[in-house]
């Protein structure tokens, strides 16, 4: 698994790549946490990210928490059918807003 962080006009873009797991989220965790501060406007490009297990779920809520209580906003990116289909089960998308692509994420960051 591999997580970049980039700017992206005026949002920061956290590129995740790889299964996340229970070894691997820990990755995604430091790596997103380090730029969810507050007033934060995070696009997670999940594009790359071909299976998502309950670590990588516990992840997306620690994010959400942090996000909510800081005044922040994130976009989720590029979710796979079976990844939407599992934050959707477990009632995890309703947490978040989604985008097809990059564009679309910052257009609903500046929606939002």
């Amino acid at each position: 698994m591999d997580v970049q962080t980039k700017p992206f006009a005026d949002a920061t873009v956290v590129e995740v790549s790889g299964d996340v797991d229970g070894s691997t989220a820990p990755v995604m965790q430091e790596a997103i946490m380090a730029v969810a501060q507050p007033g934060c406007r995070l696009l997670i490009d999940m594009s790359q990210v071909g299976f998502m297990s309950s670590a990588g779920l516990r992840v997306m809520l620690i994010l959400h928490r942090t996000i909510s209580g800081g005044k922040g906003n994130v976009v989720l990116v590029g979710l796979s059918d079976d990844i939407k289909d599992t934050m959707s089960a477990t009632g995890f998308l309703k947490f978040f807003t989604t985008a097809e692509t990059l564009d679309a994420g910052l257009q609903a960051l500046n929606n939002g």
